[in-house]
This record gives structure tokens, C-alpha cells and sequence, in this order.
């Protein structure tokens, strides 16, 4: 069974910086889209980044020009350059296929982003 793993996350004051990484034990990233996803309390979860099995990526519109995804299909890790935080990105976030299987949603990881 596929378990997705986040890390990375925390308390970082508003400008700031944080690296989320996902992993994959028991899978191979690399033949996959993947997305990372976030949600904060009261919203529905939104897609944040997508990279295709070839590189290619896609932003929300919210994180375009501050976050960063990536991959690495030798590790099998994909990764979350998140800088010039805000508060409104504070949110549960998470990683899965893109676009998501529902099966594979993993704990996420908290962003706290407060002075």
C-alpha cells in the first residue's frame, strides 16, 4: 500500500522560509504527476504546486514567484521551497498524486506562518 509521507513543516515568522518534503516508501514517485496540497481551517483543500514526471510545473496563483516544487526521482522525493511566507499560507499541507488519489492522502504537515 502507497503511504505518502510529509516533513518539513513548522512555526516560521512572515517573511520567512520553509522546505517540505514528501516521501514515498514502497512507491516510485518518479512515474507520477505530483501535487502538494495544503488546507487551512474552514477552506477546502486546494492544489498549491503540481510537477509533471517530466518537470513541468503549475502554481496557484496565491504562491506563484514564492513557492518552489520540485523532484527528485533518483531519491524518489518531491519537494516544497516555500519563501516570503504569509499568514494566509498557514494551512495543513500535503502531498499526492496530481490530480489526487483519494487513497493516498497522508497526516500532511503543519506551516504555521506567525510574528
Amino acid at each position: 500500500q502507497v503511504q505518502l509521507v510529509e516533513s518539513g513543516g513548522g512555526l516560521v515568522q512572515p517573511g520567512g522560509s520553509l522546505r517540505l518534503s514528501c516521501a514515498a516508501p514502497g512507491s516510485i514517485l518518479s512515474l507520477y504527476p505530483m501535487g502538494w496540497y495544503r488546507q487551512a481551517p474552514g477552506n477546502q483543500r486546494e492544489l498549491v504546486a503540481g510537477v509533471t514526471s517530466s518537470g513541468g510545473t503549475r502554481y496557484a496563483d496565491s504562491v506563484k514567484g514564492r513557492f518552489t516544487i520540485s523532484r527528485d526521482n533518483v531519491l524518489n522525493m518531491v519537494y516544497l521551497q516555500m519563501n516570503s511566507l504569509k499568514p494566509e499560507d498557514a494551512a495543513v499541507y500535503y502531498c499526492n498524486h496530481w490530480p489526487p488519489n483519494p487513497r493516498y492522502w497522508g497526516q500532511g504537515t503543519q506551516v504555521t506562518v506567525s510574528s
